[in-house]
Formats: structure tokens, C-alpha cells, sequence
């Protein structure tokens, strides 16, 4: 039988293409599509534009990722795997949010996927980190100098939390970087190098799980 992946992440996870926003990148250029063609796992798409892990949106509802999940989770079932990819967004200037804040929004959703998803299961991904001109005005002024920093804390802060909770880790930031005239969003060739790291990182989590 065919593993499902549950895809818990933001526009990195749906598909932004970079500078064109509402528009998306095809299934087979962005990374769950990616990973599912090297995997042959079946992904459950879970992405969302703007997606935090805790935090709420002042201006645009319903990017809680921690108010989205219990229905995410319904919908998705009992998936075999689980890949997690928030923290971009609690990034943004209007939350002055730490590392450790971040991290404790993230264990928050952790919680909910481990009812579904064993620890060993779950494969928790610190995002890329932000450009370091992501926050002038012709890309992203939601961001500040101060998001920039905080992008780069977040691999140790999910390291620990991934190591605690028994889930595997991966940081995107060594594989790929954001787009250079978008700073924040991945271009066709980062999706497929990122799609190529998670897939290596599933084959051997359900290899491993099986043998238990």
C-alpha cells in the first residue's frame, strides 16, 4: 500500500510562484509533487499562503496553523508520515516572536499530528531563511531586519525540538534558498531540491518504521 504524507506547511508548501501571487506552481514542480514522484508516497497537501504556526493574522483570518489543524487532521485521516513546515510567518514584524515562541507554537501542532502520526513518523523542516532585503518595499514590508535574524535561530530551535520529541529533523536552509528577486519564496529549482532532500528523509523513516 502506498504511504500518505500529510504536507503541513505555507506558500511554501502550496506552490507561490515567486512575484505572482494568487498564482500557483504545478503539482509536479513543487516539492510534495517532487516527493511523491522520487517516493512514490501519496501526499495530502496541506499548504497555505501566509500560514503561521500559532499566531493570528490581524489582517487576513484563518492562518492559524494550530486553529486549522484538528480539521486538516479529519480531513487527512491517519496518514503513514508527516512533514511540518511553519515558521516563515511568525517571522514577520507584527508578532515579536523568538525562537523559543515559535518553537512552542510548533510543538502545539506536533501534539495534534502525533495523535494521528507516530513520533518517529514525523519529519520536522526549519524553513529557508529569509533573504537579508526580504523586508524593503518592493518585496515583503511585513518583515523587518530583525525577521531576517530570527529566520536564521530557527534550525537550532527546531533541532532541539525534534531530537525532544523523538521526530526526525531536516533544515531547508542547507539545501535551498529563497528566489533572489523574492527573498522568501522558493523558485522551481529549490522545490526540486528540497522535494529530493524530504524524499531521501521519508524512504528511510518508513524503512525504519518497518522494521520495528
Amino acid at each position: 500500500m502506498t504511504a500518505r504524507v500529510l504536507c503541513f506547511g505555507d506558500s511554501n508548501t502550496w506552490g507561490y510562484i515567486p512575484g505572482n501571487y494568487p498564482s500557483r506552481m504545478d503539482f509536479g514542480t513543487r516539492w510534495p509533487g517532487v516527493m511523491a514522484r522520487l517516493s512514490g508516497f501519496h501526499p495530502v497537501e496541506a499548504g497555505l499562503c501566509g500560514r503561521t504556526a500559532w499566531f493570528d493574522d490581524p489582517r487576513v483570518p484563518g492562518r492559524n496553523g494550530l486553529a486549522a489543524l484538528p480539521g486538516i487532521l479529519d480531513e487527512a485521516g491517519y496518514p503513514d508520515l508527516a512533514v511540518v513546515m511553519l515558521g516563515t510567518n511568525d517571522c514577520k514584524a507584527c508578532y515579536r516572536a523568538t525562537p523559543d515562541l515559535i518553537g512552542d507554537g510548533l510543538e502545539r501542532c506536533l501534539d495534534l499530528i502525533q495523535e494521528r502520526v507516530p513520533a518517529p513518523g514525523i519529519l520536522l523542516v526549519s524553513p529557508v531563511f529569509l533573504g537579508e532585503d526580504v523586508w524593503l518595499p518592493e518585496n515583503d514590508p511585513e518583515f523587518s531586519p530583525e525577521s531576517v535574524a530570527l529566520s536564521r535561530k530557527l534550525p537550532e530551535t527546531y533541532r532541539a525540538i525534534a531530537e525532544r520529541r523523538g521526530h526526525r529533523f531536516l533544515a531547508a536552509s542547507d539545501y535551498t534558498a529563497p528566489e533572489a528577486g523574492d527573498e522568501e519564496h522558493l523558485d522551481p529549482a529549490g522545490h526540486l531540491r528540497l522535494g529530493e532532500a524530504i524524499s531521501r528523509e521519508l524512504k528511510l523513516m518508513l524503512s525504519e518504521i518497518r522494521k520495528v
